[in-house]
């Protein structure tokens, strides 16, 4: 005896990717970007990158994955530059190496 498989409709198909308004949003925190680096990290720095991350979900709720706190820590670096000019931080660390 032949099996029919049951294909989705075309209602299936074309529905709605955004949420209706009963739905709410869900955002994942996740955004799409457009420019992509690729940045080398020693071992020690991967292991405190990936620490960071795992001190944000235990202690603090903040599920993040390591690129939202590399771009976080850039604009935090981008602004401070911005304020303080020669009395940043980040000219200060880039001095001392």
């Amino acid at each position: 005896m032949p099996r029919r498989v049951a294909l989705p409709g075309a209602q299936e198909l074309f529905r709605a990717t955004e949420p209706t308004p009963d739905q709410g949003l869900r955002h994942s925190g996740r955004v799409k970007h457009d420019e992509k680096i690729t940045v080398y990290v020693s071992a020690a720095e991967l292991l405190a990158l990936e620490q960071a991350r795992l001190t944000l979900r235990a202690q603090h709720g903040i599920a993040v994955d390591r690129g939202r706190i590399v771009r976080a820590a850039v604009a935090l670096a981008v602004a401070d530059l911005d304020a303080n000019g020669e009395e940043c931080d980040l000219i200060r660390q880039l001095d001392a190496s």
